[in-house]
């Protein structure tokens, strides 16, 4: 299936606000789990009626509910009304594949980016769509799947940090960003190493395995930098934004997001020119070594082509040939070989032809 570029032709015509999965379906079941905390207290459980949430959006303690799996559209359209979402975020939440993007509504702040996963075993990067909606006492984040890529956050909140603990949902939108980001980071580590790695191979080993590895890693590279690049344009947005919804103090810590980000970009970009010059060097390298076995061959067939001469005359069969009665004859013509092999031979030599 398209890495880059995904959609299915029944989602052609939809209406722009159409409450429907767009995307693969990850998920076999919807997990709905709550964190209420403030700086005193926290409850942890899993939800299983959207009205149990619904009255913390009017409580002074800050909310943060996570939704896994986004295939029923049932329990989608009761968060659109509890929470009093336009449908055209939850059309949006439910393009799974649409670009990165942030946009600020009335009532919220809608921040769309992707989370990359890394499998070892494959060397293969895959990504995930993360879908936040910051509100006044409340953050809503929506995963295609569930998985345990925010429980570090889960554990600073159960062990009662302060600096989270006492913060807004715009402080845990900036840590669950946080995280997305320094996974970025560790991927485009794990995948520059194997890039890195090719160099020494590359010198060594130019087998056509080397080839193989340059070419998918330029995939890899190339979707991360498609991953990337709109986050990095999201974060210059949401720094640039003036919302009610975003302390002050905040500020400070996106702008450590943006670093975060324009690292990983330029990363991406300078992993992309090492394989490109990688893939310039395998390319001079095999082209050098076929130009030696060339030039070997050549000078092989160089000289032998005047001892395939004389071995040819000296062969002719005639009876009459003023040589064929001498008694030394073979050796000379086996003296006036080599000499004339040795003699291109020195000759090539002092060219430095091989």
């Amino acid at each position: 299936m398209a890495r880059f570029l995904k959609t299915k032709k029944e989602n052609i015509g939809l209406p722009p606000d159409a409450i429907q999965l767009r995307g693969e379906k990850k998920s076999d079941y919807t997990r709905l789990r709550l964190f209420d905390f403030d700086a005193n207290h926290i409850e942890e459980r899993e939800v299983t009626n959207i009205n149990e949430v619904t009255p913390l959006e009017q409580k002074k303690t800050t909310s943060w509910f996570n939704i896994d799996g986004l295939h029923d559209d049932n329990i989608m359209q009761e968060i659109a009304r509890s929470f009093n979402l336009s449908s055209y975020i939850i059309s949006d939440i439910l393009d799974t594949h649409a670009r990165p993007k942030i946009y600020e509504y009335d009532n919220c702040i809608y921040i769309s980016l992707k989370m990359l996963q890394y499998n070892e075993t494959d060397n293969y990067v895959s990504s995930e769509n993360l879908v936040l909606v910051l509100k006044e006492n409340l953050i809503l984040s929506f995963q295609e799947r569930p998985g345990d890529v925010f429980e570090p956050i889960r554990e600073r909140l159960r062990k009662n940090k302060k600096r989270i603990r006492g913060s807004g949902p715009d402080f845990l939108a900036f840590s669950i960003m946080d995280v997305v980001i320094d996974n970025y980071i560790y991927i485009i580590s794990r995948v520059g190493e194997r890039i890195e790695d090719l160099d020494d191979e590359l010198i060594n080993n130019p087998s056509t395995s080397i080839l193989e590895e340059i070419n998918n890693l330029k995939g890899e590279i190339n979707f991360l930098r498609k991953t990337i690049k709109p986050c990095r344009e999201l974060m210059l947005s949401l720094v640039k934004m003036d919302s009610e919804l975003l302390e002050e103090n905040t500020f400070i810590h996106l702008r450590e997001l943006q670093n975060n980000i324009k690292q990983a970009d330029e990363s991406t970009d300078s992993y992309r020119e090492m394989l490109s010059d990688q893939l310039s060097v395998f390319h001079s390298v095999v082209s050098n070594r076929l130009n030696d076995i060339l030039k070997f061959l050549t000078i092989f067939s160089v000289i032998f082509i005047p001892l395939t001469f004389i071995a040819g005359v000296y062969g002719t069969n005639f009876d009459y040939l003023p040589e064929l009665g001498y008694k030394y004859s073979y050796f000379i013509m086996w003296g006036v070989m080599i000499v004339i092999a040795g003699t291109m031979i020195i000759y090539f030599k002092k060219k430095k032809w091989f």
